[in-house]
């Protein structure tokens, strides 16, 4: 296929490939496949991505994605406001809720520091952190991002920006395995990870 090809099936060859780890092979099969044998399931995607893009925006006070003014968890009146968990993705949010390690709020950054991939600040939501720490009072921030290098990078960063904040700051303890995603550790070891972190600050 010519990259200059309008026809439908390079455009949708192409569409295909916003999505990650999807490369023109992958592409040019998940479009065969939608328009061969999953024809009323490419149109039920069709309408769910329209509807999502309609209704899904992000949370106003943690940044998650949610259809109304605030997510059900900031809107609980029962967690304690205090106490501020910042982590990469909402799939982080929801191994935390499934661990029941943590009665506070969190703050979704909705990506990470990656110097290898030249990722920089601009790739978290810092401002919209800082905003939210200046206009809500919070006694304790803790850095729940992933044991990786990115994870790694984009703590320090936050160690080193939050430095000046009156909150006590503190890190998942290092029972995380080394390299390891919040999405994929198991529910012990991630409440372990909370109830031992240590003071950064």
């Amino acid at each position: 296929m010519s990259p200059k090809s309008t026809d439908a099936l390079s455009r949708l060859t192409n569409a295909l490939k916003v999505l990650p780890n999807v490369g023109p092979k992958t592409a040019q099969r998940m479009a065969y496949e939608l328009l061969q044998h999953k024809r009323a399931g490419a149109e039920e995607l069709v309408a769910a991505i329209q509807a999502a893009l309609l209704q899904v925006h992000h949370c106003r006070l943690c940044n998650t994605f949610c259809e109304s003014e605030l997510c059900d968890i900031c809107a609980n009146e029962q967690r304690d406001p205090k106490r501020l968990m910042i982590v990469h993705m909402p799939v982080d949010v929801a191994s935390m809720e499934a661990a029941n390690c943590h009665d506070g709020l969190y703050f979704v950054l909705m990506g990470q520091v990656s110097p290898a991939q030249g990722a920089d600040l601009k790739a978290i939501a810092l401002d919209k952190l800082i905003t939210r720490l200046q206009e809500h009072e919070v006694d304790e921030v803790i850095i729940a991002t992933s044991f990786t290098a990115d994870g790694n990078a984009t703590a320090y960063i936050l160690s080193q920006l939050l430095a000046d904040f009156p909150a006590k700051i503190t890190r998942l303890a290092h029972g995380m395995p080394l390299g390891g995603e919040l999405e994929y550790v198991d529910a012990g070891t991630l409440a372990q990870a909370v109830y031992e972190r240590r003071n950064i600050k």
